[in-house]
């Protein structure tokens, strides 16, 4: 008490010239409105600047959740487009539409939990596996467009091929046609493929918009893959190639979606006796 006592009274003058200038700016922006002016601006720009930050940061860790929000209002448009289209075809095939056609196809959201872009075969790791009804084989799509095809699935997580991977190959046609080809990847850039196999008279332009065309039980017909940034005649000259920006962002993806298609199995037996007769009659 003794040490506090004589430090006050050793800084006596101190506290006392302390106090007064507290005592004058208070009178100062009390009574004298430029300086009270002042003083409000350059509070309320203090305290603005504050908030923005504070915002700035919660929106950053509030992202991922957002992201997450958005992926799975895109999966519920998702499943309603691909039951439309599946009725939309039974429709065109048949005049009389029977109502309550159940979808052909299911879709599981996962994350991606793992991915390279840069070496010849990439590869994506996601969140979910046959436990949660993801198989071989099946397509990974996204809010953008086509992501891959599974390759291998454990019980919770699945090794997807991308579409930037060398053995990717995908069937594509151009919007608006019929024409079609098959995409593939020879290393390069993370966002440009090529659809090759177009025939010349489809006379494809840059800006064409490139579409699964659903030949294969992996993709339905329509989603989104790119678009037409390069055209050029094949080695061959028979058909066209065409250099193809993706439209999925591989660098920065996290959300994705894994078609089910419940036709599969039937599709591929079918299929199969189908050769095996042949191979048996041969």
């Amino acid at each position: 008490m003794r040490n506090l006592l004589d430090f006050l009274l050793n800084y006596k003058h101190w506290f006392l010239f302390i106090c007064l200038e507290c005592v004058s700016l208070i009178m100062l922006f009390s009574y004298n409105g430029y300086q009270k002016s002042v003083y409000f601006t350059t509070a309320n720009g203090v305290v603005g600047y504050t908030y923005s930050l504070i915002s700035s940061v919660t929106s950053y860790l509030n992202l991922q959740t957002e992201n997450a929000d958005l992926e799975a209002k895109n999966e519920i448009l998702r499943r309603r487009v691909l039951a439309l289209e599946e009725q939309l075809a039974e429709v065109k095939k048949d005049s009389v539409h029977i109502s309550g056609l159940a979808p052909k196809y299911d879709i599981v959201s996962a994350q991606v939990i793992g991915a390279t872009i840069h070496k010849s075969n990439n590869l994506f790791t996601i969140n979910k596996g046959t436990a949660d009804g993801v198989k071989e084989e099946m397509g990974v799509v996204s809010s953008n467009g086509v992501v891959g095809v599974v390759y291998l699935a454990s019980a919770h997580y699945s090794i997807v091929i991308p579409l930037i991977n060398r053995n990717s190959r995908v069937s594509c046609k151009l919007r608006g046609t019929q024409h079609f080809g098959t995409l593939t990847w020879n290393r390069g850039r993370a966002d440009v493929a090529d659809l090759v196999g177009i025939p010349r008279h489809a006379q494809a332009k840059k800006g064409d918009v490139v579409l699964t065309n659903g030949f294969s039980d992996i993709f339905p017909p329509g989603i989104p893959v790119g678009y037409v940034i390069g055209v050029k005649d094949s080695p061959d000259g028979i058909a066209t190639d065409l250099r193809v920006a993706l439209f999925t962002k591989f660098e920065s993806i996290r959300e994705v979606s894994v078609i089910t298609n419940y036709s599969k199995p039937e599709r591929r037996e079918l299929e199969n006796r189908a050769d095996s007769l042949f191979n048996n009659n041969n």
